[in-house]
């Protein structure tokens, strides 16, 4: 596999009732998705629809990143966060690959934190090289979680070292200069529970009623046939204050495909509050929030499908996760993106009042083969109508309650994030570096194209105007109003 296009979450690739993306209130959370059932909606008004880089027109500032970027950008607070490697190296003293959650100023893009957590010993088996940290956290006051890429969820201060303490029982990081990162608690999951993440570990926390909920990245070994650690669980649920472990779920144990990159969301279903969890088997769990206990499952696949290693088989895992909207999960199929394009899957489900095995019962409607392929996307649903993409570069448009296709749009690269809907427009990064701009609504328009200069791996969110997009190596903040600069006049050379 190359350095260059590791698969990881689509953050890339990723809600309650009504999302506002970072709108929020002083102790609310917000994470991947903004709020616990994931669906990529802002009620953000009055953002720009063009942009120029290489003119400045909209910028309202870019910030220099690492020069692999899958996580976030989120919004909380003043800061903005993303998740990246250590090759811009802000903090000198910590050379060499790492992973990185770097923290920016929201109004001026000024470098204010970062960690920086050196690579596992074991290597690319469990963590590849130059992929930094892939989990997109989940920040509520002064606190925000995350996974880093040695398979640690990690629990810091928002505000770094930069308020002058050591905040937590945590005190032994590496450096505690002005830009480091404050860590409150770690939960090392390959120590305490023998997690094997294939790859990396790169769950994005889903924070509900003080508990904190991810994948561990468990996974194959790197002959990509053996499951080291069949026993081992591949979601935990900790405590989000110290860190405690209230439960761990195993399944789908020695039946996981590649592995576990999917993230849990939450919803209330027929008056029962439950976690759903895109298991590594391409099965789709529910269970119960304070106990872990199976709820339901829904096979994701069909019955004759069968994974065969490389790609070429007809069984995919799940990369994506799952969104609930009005009662209904919308969930797709895909799989490492290396392993190419290919027939996928995506549905809506309803679960309410169900148990067991509903793979049948459950199903309202499919939409696969020609019609949607692998994808790493999660959905947005607003209006009646979902618009997800998939990797082979479309993005469609599509009635919520029947699947019926209204449009798709050909962005002739392949995509990894998703979707985000805010101010009648949908929002979508693409690998070749454009990021589009598509309205809302049952007719397909395009709004607006521009590139930012290299591929966009992770989703669009908002604030006050402002559309915040990390492209793989850079953070923009683009606002409507700010002026091209013009261009420096011509200097005439005497003959």
């Amino acid at each position: 596999m190359t350095t260059e296009k590791k698969m990881v979450p689509a953050i890339l690739v990723a809600l309650l009732a009504v999302s506002v993306a970072g709108a929020e209130t002083e102790q609310s959370a917000v994470m991947f998705g903004f709020t616990p059932d994931r669906n990529m909606v802002s009620a953000e008004k009055e953002l720009p629809v063009k942009f120029d880089v290489k003119s400045g027109l909209n910028l309202k500032w870019v910030a220099e990143l690492g020069s692999q970027t899958y996580a976030g950008p989120i919004l909380a607070g003043d800061k903005v966060f993303v998740g990246t490697n250590n090759q811009r190296l802000y903090d000198k003293s910590l050379e060499g690959d790492r992973g990185n959650v770097m923290a920016f100023n929201r109004e001026s893009g000024e470098f204010v934190w970062q960690s920086a957590h050196a690579k596992l010993g074991s290597g690319r088996v469990n963590d590849w090289p130059l992929q930094g940290v892939c989990s997109t956290p989940a920040i509520e006051g002064d606190r925000l979680w995350y996974v880093s890429n040695q398979a640690h969820v990690v629990c810091a201060d928002t505000e770094g070292f930069r308020d002058g303490e050591n905040d937590g029982p945590y005190k032994t990081e590496e450096t505690k200069s002005e830009i480091a990162e404050d860590v409150i608690w770690s939960f090392d999951m390959i120590g305490e529970l023998d997690v094997f993440p294939h790859n990396l570990a790169a769950g994005s926390p889903l924070l509900v009623g003080g508990i904190i909920y991810t994948v561990t990245g468990q996974g194959v070994d790197e002959g990509h046939v053996n499951v080291p650690a069949p026993l081992a669980p591949s979601l935990i649920a900790l405590n989000k204050k110290t860190g405690e472990l209230i439960w761990e779920h195993a399944k789908p144990g020695e039946n996981v495909l590649h592995g576990s990159w999917s993230n849990p969301s939450y919803a209330v279903l027929g008056g029962k509050a439950q976690v759903i969890y895109p298991g590594g088997d391409g099965v789709l769990y529910s269970l119960e929030p304070k106990t872990g206990k199976p709820i339901w499952k829904f096979d994701l696949n069909p019955k004759d499908s069968k994974w065969v290693l490389g790609g070429r088989g007809t069984r995919n895992n799940v990369i994506s996760t799952a969104v609930i909207h009005d009662g209904l999960i919308y969930i797709a199929v895909g799989q490492d993106p290396e392993h190419g394009e290919g027939p996928g899957h995506l549905y809506a489900i309803d679960a309410a009042g169900k148990s067991g095995d509903i793979s049948e019962s459950g199903q309202v409607w499919h939409v696969g083969g020609d019609d949607f392929h692998r994808t790493m996307s999660s959905a947005a649903v607003h209006e009646g109508l979902l618009y997800i993409a998939d990797l082979s570069g479309f993005v469609y448009c599509l009635d919520a309650k029947t699947g019926k296709q209204h449009w798709k749009y050909d962005a002739f690269a392949a995509i990894w994030g998703s979707t985000f809907v805010a101010d009648g427009k949908v929002y979508i990064g693409d690998e070749d570096g454009d990021l589009a701009v598509l309205r809302t609504g049952k007719k397909m328009e395009l709004l607006f194209e521009g590139n930012l200069g290299a591929a966009v791996y992770t989703t669009p969110v908002a604030r006050d105007g402002v559309i915040y997009v990390a492209s793989r190596t850079k953070l923009f903040a683009f606002e409507d109003g700010i002026p091209a600069k013009k261009p420096e006049p011509v200097k005439k050379v005497k003959p």
